[in-house]
């Protein structure tokens, strides 16, 4: 098997915040058929290290420092995880890396007690963002880079485990390349943009605490107005850039999408690819779904009991129309702001709105309004519930995203796999995977979803009207769900162009 090494702040199904987790989760499996071995290195945050049966010791300064170091004093026993690289002061304490298996993804655990071990998410506590991100992160990838360089210790082998390839995931493993570069590794990098409205942006007093050379912070190198960009460092030194749909990664060259490195892309544009998301079909899918009434686009029965339920679930009465569903961060990026003005004439119609998601307070206070507004009609539910996303796309009839960029989107394409037909803007992902319905697509019988343009209010409330009507004709629209349920978005594709890029980069046949 060829060896790749996939560094990222979070992966399915140990941790998640967001789609990042779903995608590095998702690639060691897809890319197993492609014929490369893939281990993912995350920060083991609290509890992480005990879901690598048998919990491993904790860490010690007596951990063996070293290329690929051995276990030494106070080693684990035989049956406990293995210790396959340490470090005795990794950014300010003691470090070391660990192997399991966690829902058949080979996990590379980075043990930092003195980096990871504290209360709240990977990003934040109690009292907002960790102050130390940045030497966080920072030390994520230069463990991973050392790796790169030295080989993880293989138990019970002579032969040290090395990637062929190193794979980063955005700001968070952004150093990784650039290490990689300045240490005159000759490991290929590819660096992917999940997203890049976050770049990891801090002040340049921070240079040395990052271990970041001095020549390199200017404008050529990992400098960005002034400040270190970690996204940059590793956009300017990785081999390859890719993102998570073609579109997104047209649009990145543009200043309202590039955000202030639209520059860095143009200027690299040769070694930028857009390789589309998938999804996992096995976990979404509505004939083997133990949340839901099973359905299939052969047999749609179950989606009209599962749409009853779910107005219960979220207490609507009567919905008459459509039963459009929104799980979706509230934030500006998605467009929830959009919602007040766009809605009145959708209810009206004899619409429904079930939301799930949470963010802003602003955001979060505005839908909770709208659900003040509409009785019966707007349902909502603050926080985050997979269990009941699942329902929401079993049971709704639509699901929309207004987003205002959308470097790939999976919600969509949960929409197509549920016949929850997406009402999408037309950005990113989102306009490479909906084809919108229109006369053209009518009559070649394609459609799949409503996609609208420009991201204003008048514009979706000019969407949501379409939908009204496209929902009035229950034979085209049968039609429209059961072609989009039929549409294959897993990652077999997907896998295949990752596949093909790690063989060029690697010089493998």
């Amino acid at each position: 098997m060829k060896r790749v090494l996939s560094v990222a702040s979070e992966a399915v199904p140990l941790v998640k915040t967001g789609g990042l987790a779903d995608v590095v989760g998702a690639l060691p499996g897809a890319l197993a058929g492609q014929g490369w071995d893939m281990r993912v290195l995350i920060p083991a945050y609290p509890g992480v290290l005990e879901r690598l049966a048998p919990p491993p010791p904790p860490v010690t300064t007596t951990a063996v420092p070293g290329k690929g170091g051995r276990r030494g004093k106070g080693a684990p026993q035989a049956d406990a995880p293995a210790v396959l690289w340490s470090d005795p002061d990794l950014f300010g304490g003691p470090a070391r890396v660990l192997a399991g298996q966690v829902g058949g993804v080979q996990v590379l655990a980075l043990d930092a007690p003195h980096l990871y071990d504290r209360p709240g998410g990977p990003y934040s506590g109690p009292a907002g963002d960790h102050w130390d991100n940045a030497e966080r992160f920072a030390a994520l990838s230069w463990a991973a880079a050392a790796i790169a360089r030295d080989g993880l210790a293989e138990p019970g082998g002579d032969t040290p485990w090395r990637p062929q390839i190193l794979h980063a995931h955005d700001w968070q493993a952004g150093l990784a390349p650039a290490y990689l570069k300045w240490w005159g590794v000759d490991v290929p990098s590819i660096l992917t943009i999940h997203n890049m409205a976050f770049q990891g942006r801090v002040g340049p007093a921070k240079r040395a605490a990052l271990r970041l050379p001095a020549e390199g912070f200017q404008r050529d190198g990992y400098e960005f107005w002034g400040d270190i960009s970690t996204l940059k460092a590793g956009l300017m030194n990785a081999d390859a850039i890719t993102t998570v749909s073609p579109r997104y990664a047209e649009e990145l060259m543009r200043g309202e999408f590039g955000l202030g490195l639209e520059g860095v892309i143009q200027l690299r544009a040769g070694a930028v690819h857009g390789i589309l998301n998938g999804i996992d079909d096995t976990v979404w899918n509505p004939e083997t779904d133990p949340a839901i009434t099973p359905y299939s686009a052969a047999r749609l029965t179950g989606k009209a009991i599962n749409r009853k339920a779910l107005q219960a679930e979220f207490n609507l009465g009567e919905v008459p129309g459509p039963l459009l569903i929104l799980v979706s961060r509230l934030t500006p990026q998605k467009g929830i702001d959009l919602l007040p003005g766009a809605l009145d004439g959708f209810i009206a119609a004899g619409g429904g709105l079930a939301i799930l998601g949470s963010g802003d307070p602003w955001a979060e206070e505005m839908v909770q309004g709208l659900a003040a507004r509409f009785p019966g009609r707007v349902g909502v539910k603050i926080g985050y519930d997979e269990g009941l996303s699942h329902r929401m796309f079993a049971g709704g009839d639509a699901v929309l995203v207004p987003s205002r960029f959308e470097p790939c989107g999976l919600t969509q394409l949960y929409g197509l796999r549920y016949g929850c037909v997406p009402v999408v803007s037309a950005v990113g992902g989102l306009a490479d995977t909906v084809i919108g319905l229109s006369p053209a697509t009518e009559a070649a019988g394609a459609a799949t979803g409503i996609v609208f343009h420009p991201v204003d209010d008048l514009a979706l409330r000019q969407a949501l009207q379409r939908l009204t009507e496209a929902w009035a004709d229950r034979k085209g629209w049968a039609a429209m769900v059961k072609r989009g349920m039929r549409t294959d978005w897993g990652w077999a594709r997907s896998a295949a162009a990752y596949g093909a890029l790690y063989d060029r980069l690697s010089g493998q046949p």
